[in-house]
């Protein structure tokens, strides 16, 4: 992807963003958190910057995540996304890289996320997580993530649970969800809800 094609690209991304009528959670008794949908620059066209998180981790080890976490006091959520996404994978970015929100998805954990789309532009040679919580970066082509998901059924939820294949596994709500949303928001200007998606009923806790 040259320069000219990455900034065409912004451009339409940001306008789609712009436009969207982002939906605000009101639940202000559980915990705020920020994740950062992260784009990156490559000769193939662009990628999203998604972590592994630790298998040594107590919950949802292994998965795969994107980069964020907990909203400090004080903090916005941009400012979360920004923290977070440097943490766990090495890369400092400014306010001016936020390109725009999504929908806030509230998790099956007790959590309000925000996700925050953030370009990265071309990315440093070695991105490599600092934070414990994170195993190894990635940098997944869009076009492997802008498909359609699939779509399961659970005794222990009316709701559709949601997931994307990646790799050696897949991707579940809340990631999946995000990253469904911001294909279809960003990339082709739909305005499309997914809060109604769950997780399997293990990935509760």
């Amino acid at each position: 992807m040259n320069q000219a094609s990455g900034a065409a690209r912004r451009e339409t991304i940001s306008a789609n963003l712009a436009v969207f009528r982002r939906s605000e959670s009101d639940r202000a008794d559980l915990r705020q958190a920020s994740v950062a949908l992260c784009l990156l620059t490559a000769p193939s066209g662009l990628a999203l910057l998604i972590t592994r998180r630790a298998r040594s981790l107590r919950s949802h080890a292994g998965q795969w995540a994107l980069p964020g976490g907990r909203r400090d006091p004080g903090e916005s959520a941009e400012d979360t996304a920004l923290r977070e996404l440097h943490e766990e994978t090495g890369l400092l970015l400014s306010a001016d890289a936020i390109l725009g929100l999504l929908d806030d998805f509230v998790t099956r954990s007790g959590y309000v996320m925000t996700p925050v789309v953030v370009w990265g532009g071309i990315p440093p040679p070695l991105l490599a997580g600092a934070a414990s919580e994170v195993c190894r970066v990635y940098q997944i082509p869009l076009a492997d993530l802008d498909v359609e998901p699939e779509l399961l059924t659970i005794p222990e939820s009316d709701a559709p649970v949601i997931r994307l294949p990646l790799l050696d596994r897949f991707v579940h709500a809340p990631t999946a969800a995000i990253i469904y949303q911001f294909c279809q928001v960003a990339l082709h200007g739909a305005e499309r809800r997914v809060a109604h998606f769950d997780a399997p009923s293990h990935l509760w806790r």
